[in-house]
């Protein structure tokens, strides 16, 4: 026999969905505080229980973290990014270097053979936002266009399985580049993506596979607070 009644659960179920759609919509950014307890009741017309256990079970699911007295937080953008930030969080730096390499390696030699030039434009355009980015100084800045050029790599691979594995790691992929960049762009952290963006378009898989590898190695050496080999 259910510990709720079906028209109970349903309407938490609906209450999910809607407050999932903000999320992976976008119109809840990771790191933005969801609108309060009182303004949900509001806005959807349901009883504050309602909102609290829906609001509890995308905190469990890993999409919402609850902090006492501070607020609700995005905290990722799907469950298995959620699931897969709780699990990474706190692993071994050198580990998520291996990780990320092997991710990003493999994705650049397949995009080195796939590439059209729809994706070479959009890998030109987001190298240049990425270095645009840079010269502002804007660390935040910086982060979002390195990552957005990293996703355009993997997304001229054309695999589907890869580009939704690295859709979900999208998340933590940004809080390990802000550990790894810190809050200040210094000139010893810089790199030039240049050589891997023009090993794909001449369609070198070795090199530009070489290239990718070697990028989360680099962070791990130089960014600031990390211990050089």
């Amino acid at each position: 026999m259910p510990l709720t009644s079906p028209r109970r659960s349903a309407l938490v179920d609906q209450v999910i969905a809607q407050l999932r759609n903000q999320i992976t919509g976008g119109e809840w950014p990771v790191g933005s505080r969801i609108p309060t307890e009182p303004e949900l009741v509001e806005l959807l017309g349901v009883a504050r229980n309602t909102i609290r256990e829906a609001v509890r079970a995308l905190a469990h699911n890993g999409l919402l973290d609850i902090r006492q007295g501070s607020g609700t937080y995005v905290l990722a953008t799907s469950e298995l990014a959620g699931v897969m930030h709780r699990r990474f969080a706190d692993a071994d730096p050198r580990h998520v270097a291996e990780l990320r390499s092997t991710l990003e390696s493999s994705a650049a030699r397949l995009a080195a053979e796939r590439r059209t030039e729809r994706d070479l434009a959009q890998l030109d355009a987001l190298l240049a936002r990425r270095e645009e980015a840079w010269g502002s100084g804007d660390a935040e800045l910086f982060v979002a266009a390195d990552v957005s050029l990293h996703m355009a790599v993997v997304a001229a691979s054309h695999n589907d399985v890869l580009m939704g594995l690295y859709a979900d790691l999208g998340d933590l992929l940004r809080d390990w580049l802000r550990d790894d960049v810190g809050t200040e762009l210094t000139p010893d952290t810089h790199m030039d993506h240049a050589r891997l963006v023009e090993a794909i378009r001449r369609g070198d898989g070795d090199a530009a596979a070489s290239e990718a590898a070697g990028y989360p190695f680099e962070w791990l050496r130089g960014a600031p607070g990390r211990a050089r080999d």
